[in-house]
């Protein structure tokens, strides 16, 4: 197995030279199931723009060494809600309640280190400092007999409840992308988890 030398926030210039590379990991990592992400580096850039604009954006590294071979992403809901409001309504959730934790990303030869619990622990941990008392995040929903899902496939449902999430009834976004198998891009349900700190 890979070893996983450092996990740390990255800030200021560090965080602006790291952006290319978490592209490139959303890309690899995404394109597996449940994703299917048939990405490109220049919707990448454009997306990952957020992260320099926002003042309330984290950017957690995990490195083996030098590498950056896993990141993690969060902002206060409230820079999301041209995308998220909409899911949100009637939830009784105030997005100015709420920091989001977006993509959390690392390759397959890193995991089972203990990297998902402290892109966590460092997201929750930024949440607190600005104040937000809830943590949210989304997970693609795919039908459970999709033909691309792998017969090993495990969900992250019981690392999530574990780590004190729950599922918010009704709370469901709607994006779009291109599968792998699609010609053109397709929308998908996105199911809100949440927790209070």
């Amino acid at each position: 197995m890979a070893k996983v030398t450092d996990v740390r926030v990255l800030t200021g210039a560090a965080l602006e030279a790291a952006l290319d590379d978490v592209a490139a990991l959303r890309i690899a990592v995404f394109r597996a199931f449940p994703y299917l992400y048939d990405g490109d580096l220049e919707y990448e850039r454009d997306y990952l723009q957020t992260y320099r604009d926002s003042d309330g954006a984290v950017l957690v590294g995990a490195f083996d060494g030098d590498r950056l071979i896993g990141a993690s992403t969060g902002t206060p809901l409230t820079d999301h809600a041209d995308d998220f409001g909409a899911a949100f309504a009637g939830t009784g959730h105030d997005l100015a309640d709420v920091f989001y934790c977006a993509e959390s990303v690392l390759l397959p030869e890193y995991r089972g280190q203990g990297v998902g619990h402290r892109f966590f622990d460092l997201r929750e941990a930024l949440a607190r400092e600005l104040g937000l008392p809830k943590v949210a995040f989304c997970g693609v929903q795919r039908p459970p007999d999709h033909p691309l899902k792998p017969k090993d496939y495990q969900p992250l449902d019981q690392f999530w409840i574990a780590r004190g999430y729950a599922k918010v009834p009704g709370a469901v976004a709607q994006f779009s992308w291109k599968d792998l198998d699609e010609m053109a891009e397709t929308q998908k349900p996105l199911q809100f988890w949440i927790r209070e700190l």
